[in-house]
């Protein structure tokens, strides 16, 4: 009786580890394969969608509103929603959504961040305004990374965009000082090696201009991670951005951690094709 009993506490100690809900939320461009899985029409004028996700390891249940947005607000015109429910699967660290004959997979970046795969398992690409990172509204500082990015060849340059919360990255410290920053980076190279870079940023708008000016290097970090560090001139206190894939960088702060956005915005930066 006592090996059953164990047996049975067992079982269900699984079983509510398993079934345990976190919440994430963001705001993310409406790419085709992300208006297929919500059923949306690809006609549809859409400027974002602001996602509610509540998953588990089985099932997951999403409340996702859309539409042209309203200028100076974080709202839409004219607000349309989509509810969803269904089974989840684990490939990997990846979740995989069901919605009838449609997925939608996520990648695990680790406990805080998702972020939405092409169907290859590439990180879907956003754009200037909207990323598709995914944000633990629960959030704890963490450096944990489930996947490793491998460095690539640079030729002359790359530029990344997007728009992040305000704070002190350094230290992870949000700010109220502003709404978000905008952010506009060239990463230049020399035979493959970095040089300079050129900031474009705005707390605001309009971006600032010429912009600032600083060098930038390569780290390899723990686990093979490929970190970007960037110090602008004549100030000694460093960004940091770590490679998640061809194009997607995230900022950390200075041990590492992976900021953590809210439902407006996340703290990663899509690269310009």
């Amino acid at each position: 009786m006592k090996l059953i009993a164990t047996f049975l506490l067992f079982t269900l100690l699984a079983s509510c580890a398993s079934s345990k809900e976190t919440n994430f939320t963001a705001s993310t461009p409406a790419a085709p394969l992300v208006r297929t899985f919500l059923g949306i029409s690809l006609t549809d004028s859409i400027d974002f969608i602001r996602w509610k996700l509540s998953l588990t390891d089985k099932k997951y249940s999403l409340e996702c509103s859309y539409g042209i947005g309203k200028p100076n607000t974080n709202g839409f015109y004219d607000e349309k929603k989509v509810v969803l429910s269904g089974n989840v699967k684990r490939e990997n660290n990846n979740y995989i959504l069901e919605n009838g004959k449609h997925v939608l997979r996520l990648a695990e970046l680790n406990a805080n961040l998702l972020h939405i795969l092409n169907n290859d398992n590439t990180l879907l690409i956003g754009g200037a305004g909207w990323s598709y990172a995914l944000n633990n509204i629960a959030a704890t500082a963490t450096n944990q990374i489930n996947l490793t990015a491998k460095q690539s060849v640079i030729r002359d340059s790359i530029v990344f965009q997007g728009r992040t919360l305000c704070g002190n990255f350094s230290i992870n410290r949000p700010s109220q000082a502003c709404i978000k920053m905008k952010w506009l980076i060239v990463f230049y190279t020399n035979k493959n090696e970095p040089t300079t870079y050129l900031l474009n940023r705005s707390n605001m708008r309009p971006l600032e201009y010429p912009g600032k000016k600083g060098t930038w290097k390569i780290i390899a970090g723990k686990d093979g991670r490929v970190i970007y560090e960037l110090t602008p001139d004549q100030e000694t206190t460093p960004t940091y951005l770590l490679k998640l894939d061809e194009g997607v960088l995230i900022f950390t702060d200075a041990k590492g951690n992976l900021l953590v956005g809210n439902h407006d915005f996340s703290y990663t930066l899509n690269r310009r094709l």
